[in-house]
């Protein structure tokens, strides 16, 4: 007889692991004991080795479909004889925290939604140890009921039979609750005092009318409406004041998907699996969705049901027909964080919609809705949150202490580091006012709760206006600023736990440099120790200020002043870039610096260079231009390999040369197409060509920043890196978009603190 102390590390809390290992045990006659100790799962396990050794191989490879085990510790053991093996009540204690992101609605208990003969037929909160929420209704850990908003739900008789039965999917499931017992829809500030059926009903019908709800889901709210009605649509947009930003979609089931949209393989598995993120699909051309959706977009985002109540929107008990496919768009003023609770929605979005549908289970954490895309068959993440967050990245470098680090301005995540497990949380938003940074400070406060971090250190960006820096700053703890570019390139090596030197290619919209003035496309030499600003982009004006962030043909105005000289009137005349006022104007603001500013940005190189084309003159949202930019480029069907072009100019990239190219082309008439994707051709030489010659002895390049969203650009990058010989780390489920820096400031705050160098 042997036994041994099992330590299970990872997502093993509210996924049903105690269940399992004891099934496991009874299987094979093992005794001991299993017990749920916070940051791990505990197990003693005594029998003959041979049968101890496959126990333990059994909850290696077959654990709870929905556990994630990172790491096990194993240890022979000298204790006294068990007589059975028994499930221990939760404990606590100190050390590594994981905690479940929630989890999409299982297939068993989708079938048992839609029984008639279940006892929780068509019921809003069915769950079981496989599903339902998680971090979203957290107070703190272990994850039990009474730390949870279930602990409001008293357990009626019948479930409370469940929970503590080891032969049900139901034992020590959390949220568990039927119709009797557990949270209740109803339709807000509604004088008819419509509740649980009859609420669904009515928004059902507000729906399929024509009209917009306001339904809370798991994380948050969203608003809904029908995806197939333009007019829908179209009154959606108009109210939300977002005249051409796709909006996300939620299709019935796989086949509705499968009308309008074309899968691959790679993305069928994510599409149906227990995150259920948005996932962006290519259109079918013989798609009857509204045009509104996602006007002049080749993608759609779709995701399936994963919230009961959303499947019940789809299919009730009722009469009423409703469409197969929902525009679902977060509930929220644009860019703000999600609304959680009623006051929220009364505050922000009550006017937007029609009928709220809501239910009084409380939401203690937001979690608002992934965004994936993918590339070269793996996830290419755009927002990490809902199903992913805050699943943490493990450094093999060991660190000690902890640090907070609270991101960037715009599409904003914190991330709480704790030794070497960097936990990056749900999407907050923009914080372009104080609801957004007063929702960082919330969120921030609760994850440091329930991971019992105590930060020595709060990180933040180097710019001095920033939101999150402010809130940084509230927080009363010791500072350490990190330039924007370098977090970016950070991000990409923490996810890819990489701790060397790199050639990080950080191209993005606007960050505040070391010298005081805005960076954007940057070549630097990184390591956790600090970077060197290698080179950049060939600077140029922004004339108008913040206005041309928004207004791209203002950016190509200016460009077209420096390159043209004397020519530049008549060139930005043929090219219809003088939108508003008098090409005089912008030459004397231009040489004058009447409200103008410097940069390197490359989101505003992609903006010039696409109002150069005609393609867009100005943009709605944050990446509009360059988007149309690098569709029209994937038309074109020419030839790939465009020739060689030195664009290097000492520290410079001489993207100059790059508008004057595209400018002479277009007024020759060359296909635009062509000359879209010649831009993202050369711009990714150039970038390529100045990281080869600055790179010394260095072999592995990190690409990261917002304009490495776009896969076009990324793939001829890339190409060109691995062609000369180097390895290039790129990301996968942290976003190289501003949702992304929050993990690089933490690198660096962690390797800062644990060096004791000067802070």
């Amino acid at each position: 007889m042997v036994t041994k102390r099992i330590k299970v590390y990872g997502i093993v809390q509210g996924v049903g692991f105690r269940p399992t290992v004891a099934r496991h045990a009874a299987s094979l006659g093992i005794k001991g004991s299993v017990s749920n100790l916070g940051p791990y799962v505990e197990i003693y396990a005594q029998g003959e080795e041979p049968q101890v050794d496959k126990f333990t191989d059994l909850i290696r490879t077959m654990p709870p479909k929905r556990a994630a085990i990172l790491k096990m510790d194993i240890k022979d053991k000298v204790v006294p004889a068990y007589d059975d093996f028994n499930i221990i009540e939760s404990a606590k204690t100190t050390g590594e925290i994981f905690v479940s992101p929630d989890i999409a609605i299982c297939d068993e208990c989708l079938e048992e939604l839609f029984d008639k003969n279940n006892r929780r037929y068509l019921h809003p909160f069915i769950n079981c140890t496989c599903c339902g929420p998680r971090l979203t209704i957290l107070d703190a850990l272990p994850y039990d009921r009474e730390r949870t908003s279930m602990k409001e739900f008293p357990m009626c008789p019948d479930c409370e039979k469940e929970y503590y039965d080891p032969a049900t999917r139901r034992y020590d499931a959390q949220p568990v609750c039927c119709n009797k017992c557990g949270p209740e829809v109803f339709i807000l500030d509604d004088e008819e005092n419509r509740k649980g059926p009859e609420a669904i009903t009515y928004v059902r019908e507000v729906i399929a009318n024509g009209g917009i709800a306001a339904i809370k889901g798991i994380g948050g709210f969203h608003l809904a409406c029908n995806a197939y009605d333009n007019d829908a649509v179209k009154r959606l947009r108009e109210l939300k004041h977002r005249p051409s930003k796709p909006f996300a979609l939620m299709m019935r089931n796989e086949e509705e998907v499968l009308k309008n949209c074309y899968i691959e393989d790679y993305q069928r598995g994510i599409l149906t699996g227990h995150q259920k993120p948005i996932i962006l699909l290519k259109r079918r051309e013989d798609s009857m969705l509204a045009e509104q959706v996602a006007p002049d977009n080749p993608m759609l985002g779709c995701m399936l049901p994963y919230a009961p109540v959303q499947s019940l929107i789809f299919d009730y008990d009722d009469d009423i027909k409703m469409p197969s496919c929902l525009v679902m768009t977060s509930g929220n003023l644009s860019g703000l964080p999600i609304c959680r609770n009623d006051d929220d929605v009364r505050a922000e979005i009550r006017s937007y919609c029609d009928v709220v549908l809501t239910h009084n289970r409380k939401i203690n954490i937001r979690a608002d809705d992934s965004v994936m895309d993918f590339y070269e068959g793996k996830p290419y993440m755009i927002r990490r949150s809902r199903g992913y967050a805050p699943l943490p990245y493990m450094m093999t470098k060991q660190f000690k202490g902890s640090v907070i680090a609270y991101g960037g301005e715009l599409k904003n995540t914190f991330c709480v580091a704790v030794n070497s497990l960097m936990y990056p949380s749900s999407y907050i938003g923009d914080l372009t006012d104080l609801k957004g940074k007063n929702a960082l400070k919330e969120s921030a406060e609760r994850m440091l709760h329930l991971l019992e971090a105590k930060p020595s250190h709060a990180v933040c960006d180097l710019h001095p206006l920033y939101n999150s820096s402010a809130a940084a700053e509230e927080s009363g703890l010791p500072l350490i600023r990190v330039q924007h570019h370098y977090a970016h390139i950070l991000s990409c090596m923490a996810e890819n736990d990489y701790t060397g030197e790199v050639i990080g290619i950080s191209l993005d919209g606007t960050g505040y440099g070391t010298d005081g003035t805005i960076w954007g496309g940057e070549i630097l030499k990184c390591s956790p120790d600090g970077f060197e600003r290698a080179g950049h982009i060939r600077p140029f004006l922004h004339t108008g200020g913040d206005i041309a962030s928004r207004e791209g043909f203002r950016i190509a105005i200016s460009m077209l002043i420096d390159i043209f000289g004397d020519d530049a009137e008549s060139k930005c005349s043929d090219l219809g870039l003088i939108r508003q006022g008098t090409f005089k104007t912008y030459k004397v603001m231009h040489d004058n610096r009447i409200n103008t500013s410097i940069s390197t940005s490359c989101g505003r190189l992609f903006d010039a260079a696409s109002a150069i084309l005609g393609i867009r003159y100005e943009q709605s949202f944050e990446g509009e231009a360059a988007t149309a930019l690098e569709f029209k480029a994937m038309e074109y069907e020419g030839e790939k390999d465009l020739g060689y072009m030195d664009l290097t100019e000492g520290d410079v990239i001489a993207t100059d040369r790059i508008i004057r190219y595209l400018t002479e082309e277009k007024l020759k008439g060359t296909d635009i197409r062509k000359l879209a994707y010649a831009f993202h051709y050369m711009l990714a030489k150039g970038v390529a060509q100045m990281a080869m010659a600055k790179s010394g002895s260095i072999k592995t390049a990190a690409l990261s920043g917002g304009c490495y969203q776009n896969k076009l650009l990324t793939r001829l990058t890339e190409q060109e890196l691995i062609e000369n010989g180097f390895n290039v780390l790129l990301h996968s489920m942290v976003p190289p978009n501003d949702g992304g820096i929050a993990l690089g400031q933490a690198l660096y705050g962690m390797h800062k603190i644990n060096n004791q160098e000067d802070i």
